[in-house]
Protein backbone atom coordinates (compact mmCIF):
# COMPACT_ATOMS: atom_id res chain seq x y z
CA UNK A 1 0.00 0.00 0.00
CA UNK A 2 2.69 2.25 0.92
CA UNK A 3 3.93 2.24 -2.68
CA UNK A 4 1.35 2.63 -4.45
CA UNK A 5 1.59 6.72 -4.72
CA UNK A 6 5.17 6.01 -5.90
CA UNK A 7 5.35 5.86 -10.52
CA UNK A 8 6.13 3.02 -12.28
CA UNK A 9 9.87 3.44 -12.71
CA UNK A 10 9.98 3.49 -8.94
CA UNK A 11 7.70 0.12 -8.64
CA UNK A 12 9.66 -1.20 -11.65
CA UNK A 13 12.90 -1.19 -9.41
CA UNK A 14 11.27 -2.13 -6.92
CA UNK A 15 9.94 -5.57 -8.55
CA UNK A 16 12.98 -6.19 -9.93
CA UNK A 17 15.14 -5.75 -6.57
CA UNK A 18 16.97 -2.95 -8.49
CA UNK A 19 20.38 -2.11 -6.37
CA UNK A 20 19.83 1.48 -7.58
CA UNK A 21 17.00 2.21 -5.99
CA UNK A 22 17.05 4.52 -3.60
CA UNK A 23 15.22 2.84 -0.73
CA UNK A 24 15.00 5.57 1.76
CA UNK A 25 11.51 7.26 1.30
CA UNK A 26 10.30 3.58 1.29
CA UNK A 27 11.81 2.95 4.45
CA UNK A 28 10.51 6.13 5.47
CA UNK A 29 7.31 4.88 4.85
CA UNK A 30 7.54 1.59 6.72
CA UNK A 31 8.57 3.05 9.54
CA UNK A 32 5.84 5.47 9.98
CA UNK A 33 3.11 2.94 9.11
CA UNK A 34 4.30 1.20 11.82
CA UNK A 35 4.91 4.47 14.35
CA UNK A 36 1.22 5.49 13.54
CA UNK A 37 -0.41 1.60 13.99
CA UNK A 38 1.15 1.70 17.05
CA UNK A 39 -0.68 5.01 18.40
CA UNK A 40 2.82 7.52 17.91
CA UNK A 41 1.75 10.66 16.98
CA UNK A 42 4.87 11.50 14.28
CA UNK A 43 6.23 14.73 14.13
CA UNK A 44 9.00 16.05 11.33
CA UNK A 45 11.68 18.22 12.21
CA UNK A 46 14.23 20.81 10.56
CA UNK A 47 16.04 23.17 11.27
CA UNK A 48 18.74 25.10 9.48
CA UNK A 49 21.05 25.34 12.78
CA UNK A 50 20.13 21.82 13.65
CA UNK A 51 19.13 20.06 10.25
CA UNK A 52 16.55 16.99 9.37
CA UNK A 53 14.48 14.51 11.90
CA UNK A 54 12.87 11.95 10.09
CA UNK A 55 10.81 11.44 13.08
CA UNK A 56 10.07 13.07 16.88
CA UNK A 57 7.65 10.63 19.06
CA UNK A 58 7.06 10.87 22.50
CA UNK A 59 8.09 7.33 24.09
CA UNK A 60 7.94 6.74 27.38
CA UNK A 61 6.98 10.56 28.41
CA UNK A 62 10.30 11.80 27.20
CA UNK A 63 10.78 13.14 23.60
CA UNK A 64 13.01 10.95 20.94
CA UNK A 65 14.27 12.02 17.49
CA UNK A 66 14.24 8.80 15.10
CA UNK A 67 16.40 8.82 12.15
CA UNK A 68 15.42 5.92 9.19
CA UNK A 69 18.23 5.13 7.11
CA UNK A 70 18.56 2.68 4.02
CA UNK A 71 22.46 2.93 3.11
CA UNK A 72 25.20 1.49 4.38
CA UNK A 73 26.36 4.70 6.21
CA UNK A 74 23.62 4.57 9.23
CA UNK A 75 25.82 5.78 11.98
CA UNK A 76 26.22 9.06 10.01
CA UNK A 77 23.52 11.39 11.81
CA UNK A 78 24.49 14.69 11.98
CA UNK A 79 20.84 15.86 13.00
CA UNK A 80 20.23 12.91 15.37
CA UNK A 81 23.96 14.16 16.74
CA UNK A 82 22.66 17.76 17.19
CA UNK A 83 19.42 17.20 18.99
CA UNK A 84 20.84 14.36 21.41
CA UNK A 85 23.88 17.40 22.52
CA UNK A 86 21.59 20.30 22.61
CA UNK A 87 21.55 20.26 26.37
CA UNK A 88 18.70 22.75 25.73
CA UNK A 89 16.49 20.23 24.09
CA UNK A 90 16.73 17.39 26.97
CA UNK A 91 16.57 14.71 24.99
CA UNK A 92 17.73 11.75 26.50
CA UNK A 93 17.99 8.83 23.60
CA UNK A 94 17.73 8.48 19.96
CA UNK A 95 16.70 5.43 17.74
CA UNK A 96 18.23 5.12 14.00
CA UNK A 97 16.44 2.36 12.06
CA UNK A 98 18.40 0.92 9.00
CA UNK A 99 19.70 -2.29 7.52
CA UNK A 100 21.83 -3.08 10.75
CA UNK A 101 22.15 -5.79 14.11
CA UNK A 102 20.89 -4.51 17.27
CA UNK A 103 23.52 -2.31 19.03
CA UNK A 104 24.21 1.27 21.17
CA UNK A 105 26.06 3.56 21.28
CA UNK A 106 26.04 6.12 23.80
CA UNK A 107 22.26 7.36 23.55
CA UNK A 108 21.63 6.35 20.40
CA UNK A 109 20.02 2.80 19.79
CA UNK A 110 20.71 1.11 16.20
CA UNK A 111 17.69 -0.90 15.25
CA UNK A 112 16.83 -2.98 12.10
CA UNK A 113 14.07 -1.44 10.13
CA UNK A 114 11.34 -4.33 11.36
CA UNK A 115 12.02 -3.29 14.90
CA UNK A 116 9.71 -0.50 14.18
CA UNK A 117 7.25 -2.72 14.49
CA UNK A 118 7.68 -3.30 18.85
CA UNK A 119 7.28 0.01 19.68
CA UNK A 120 4.52 0.74 21.75
CA UNK A 121 3.14 4.31 22.76
CA UNK A 122 0.78 2.46 25.30
CA UNK A 123 3.90 0.93 27.26
CA UNK A 124 4.87 2.26 30.57
CA UNK A 125 8.22 0.38 30.14
CA UNK A 126 10.96 0.84 27.39
CA UNK A 127 10.07 -2.69 25.76
CA UNK A 128 13.85 -2.60 24.43
CA UNK A 129 15.32 -2.66 27.41
CA UNK A 130 13.73 -5.31 28.87
CA UNK A 131 14.14 -7.83 26.02
CA UNK A 132 17.51 -6.95 24.40
CA UNK A 133 20.58 -6.71 25.90
CA UNK A 134 23.28 -4.09 24.47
Amino acid sequence: MLTSVYGMNTKTKILNNDNNLNGGGIYENAVAEELISKGFNVYYYNSKRQGELDFVIEYNGKLAPIEVKSGKDYTKHSALNNCLNNKEYGVDEGFVFANCNVSKEGKISYLPIYMASFMDSKKDKDYFAHRIVF
